[in-house]
């Protein structure tokens, strides 16, 4: 295995996503089109989930907004609430997208596309993408270890397949 390029020390100052302030107190209105009298007749019903009480409509609730009530908690910076997004939890540009092995990652769909990173096996690492079957999976690792390009998931689809 290739030891990354990479010399200089990877600081992620916030690795958890900021969550929108009372974010878990908004319910969403649900589209009349949604609500079906007759339910034998209506199809639109069964195809549209709603999770944590989110409507179609309203899917933002959970996304990063900063605080602006006048009176928030969150936003007067009390002591144990929910912390704000701003500029100071910026990454270094060098390192931004840099995994903690010290390798960018780059998505493989097949061995063509593996053969990209020949030149580049110091920076970039592979990811074998979730569609990838394992007969193809199986023909990307071992191109991999052929050009000596770090696999991060080699054993993304093996495990399932195996136990059967």
């Amino acid at each position: 295995m290739d030891v990354p390029l990479l010399s200089k020390k990877i600081v992620k100052k916030r690795v958890k996503k900021f969550k929108r302030s009372q974010s878990d107190r908004k319910v969403g209105r649900t589209p009349s089109y949604l609500i079906c009298v007759v339910p034998e007749t209506c199809r639109v019903r069964e195809s549209v989930t709603v999770s944590e009480g989110l409507t179609p409509l309203n899917r933002s609730f959970g996304k990063l907004a900063k605080a602006q009530g006048y009176r928030l908690r969150v936003r007067r910076k009390f002591k144990g609430c929910t912390l704000m997004p701003n500029i100071g939890y910026g990454s270094d540009k060098k390192t931004r997208h840099y995994l903690p092995n010290g390798f960018n990652k780059f998505v493989v769909h097949n061995v063509q596309e593996l053969e990209l990173l020949m030149m580049h096996n110091r920076t970039y690492c592979a990811e074998i993408a979730h569609d990838v079957s394992t007969k193809k999976g199986k023909e990307i690792v071992e191109r991999a270890a052929q050009l000596d390009v770090v696999v991060t998931n080699i054993l993304a689809r093996l495990r399932g397949q195996e136990d059967e």
